[in-house]
């Protein structure tokens, strides 16, 4: 018997026990090729030689200091390397244990800013509808992820939310990309004037929508126009790169793409690449002056920030991403996936939508093309898809509720930058077979779910 708590306490899982590039292998000797990562972590894959030595080599010179009391050089280098790609202005970095803890931290940050300049009035926070940024309570109560939020709604703190980018359902006929763009965009400055500008700290977004909107891409100049009303109000502009940056989507960080640097940066996935638990922030100068020329102390902590491991693995991820001309590839390959994905799904009559940039592919799921209608949440969709994948060998990331926080299945692909072409087909075939199995499986009409 189990005495594990496992997130479904009642379903049995495969229990992993190696890694092999972009395989997994369970007790049973089952390969499964990884095309999500698990959820967009593992961008190296499985059991890399060069990051489980550097593991090796910091476990056996010194494991954990305590980062209040003593600095490392795993964590003075990784800190050092994430600069060379950083948007303009940002120019110090600090290190949590995980994407949740960098959303909290950037956060109080944002509010510590403002009561070191003499602002303290500015103390809300505005984000989107349909995102996700961590499931700590206060990055639960910033997020828009209806389920998510649901069950602790009566905990959470009160934010605002504006509408997201998600152009293959919102952007009206008559429109452009750009004039739905700066359309959706003008509600950030609706809201702080609502709330009074002098009020608001900070606007949250990801740059590229994670999991809950399924790779969806802002549109030309949509971006820029957010930037430009946070700075006409004085307010913080945080970039959520936990997912979508550290090299996912082609540029070391996804905001670099669309040429808008904002004043804090979350990351973490792409970060530690599954090998150790790591997140960070990164801060802008501005930021950074106010805190150190101000209390002189940074009013946020735990006990494994900065943890001296995880720096080290992150240090040796970042290394390989780099030496070996990882984001390269994964330009290289995303074209070929999105090339396959498009050839082997573009006219499927139950597939909406295929969106993206580099390795992070969204595929929207919709009952009938013309209409756009998702099929029944009482389905779970995706929770079949998931587990047809399964079967067949395959792991990939499936959500539901895309459209409404109820209705709506997409099926997100992050396979690792060093994936090959032969592992691209792969991924392509295997995640159609398990799409039309689930989808073939569903109860017909008047059936029960």
């Amino acid at each position: 018997m189990s005495h594990v708590f496992h997130r479904e306490p009642l379903k049995a899982l495969p229990v992993a026990v190696r890694g092999e590039g972009a395989y997994l292998v369970d007790s049973n000797g089952k390969r499964y090729l990884d095309a999500s990562g698990g959820p967009a972590v593992s961008c190296l894959g499985h059991s890399h030689p060069r990051v489980i030595e550097a593991i090796q080599r910091q476990a056996a010179a010194l494991p954990f200091a305590y980062s209040a009391f003593f600095s490392s050089q795993p964590m003075e280098e990784l800190a050092d390397m994430l600069m060379i790609d950083a948007p303009p202005g940002i120019e110090r970095a600090f290190f949590v244990g995980s994407g949740s803890e960098a959303i909290e931290a950037a956060l109080k940050l944002a509010r510590q800013y403002f009561l070191e300049i003499g602002q303290p009035m500015r103390r809300r926070f505005i984000a989107r509808r349909q995102s996700y940024h961590g499931n700590t309570l206060g990055a639960l109560a910033i997020g828009g992820n209806e389920f998510r939020r649901k069950p602790y709604e009566a905990m959470l703190v009160a934010h605002r939310h504006i509408a997201p980018c998600y152009a293959y359902r919102e952007r009206r006929h008559d429109e452009t990309e750009e004039t739905y763009g700066q359309r959706i965009a003008d509600e950030l400055e609706t809201v702080i004037l609502d709330l009074g500008p002098e009020t608001v700290a900070a606007f949250l977004a990801e740059p590229v929508a994670g999991a809950t909107l399924g790779a969806a891409l802002p549109v030309p100049g949509y971006l820029q126009r957010l930037r430009a009303i946070c700075d006409r109000y004085g307010v913080l502009l945080i970039f959520d790169e936990v997912l979508c940056g550290m090299g996912r989507t082609g540029a070391m960080y996804a905001c670099n793409d669309e040429g808008v640097a904002p004043d804090l940066i979350t990351v973490a996935k792409g970060l530690g690449a599954g090998y150790q638990p790591i997140g960070g922030v990164l801060a802008s100068q501005r930021v950074y002056n106010a805190v150190a020329g101000g209390s002189g102390i940074l009013r946020h902590g735990h006990t494994y920030m900065g943890h001296t491991m995880a720096c080290a693995a992150a240090l040796a991820v970042q290394r390989v991403i780099r030496e070996e001309h990882l984001l390269d590839n994964v330009r290289r390959q995303a074209h070929r996936l999105r090339a396959t994905l498009e050839e082997r799904l573009g006219n499927h009559h139950h597939v909406g939508d295929i969106r993206g940039r580099g390795l992070l592919v969204g595929i929207e799921l919709v009952k009938d093309r013309a209409s756009k209608e998702p099929f029944d949440p009482r389905h779970r969709l995706h929770h079949r898809i998931l587990q047809e994948g399964l079967q067949q060998g395959i792991i990939c990331y499936p959500s539901g509720g895309c459209v409404d926080g109820q209705r709506g299945d997409h099926v997100l692909l992050a396979p690792p930058f060093n994936v090959d072409e032969r592992q691209i087909d792969e991924i392509v075939e295997l995640v159609a077979l398990a799409i039309d199995s689930a989808i073939a499986g569903l109860p017909r009409e008047g059936q029960r779910a």
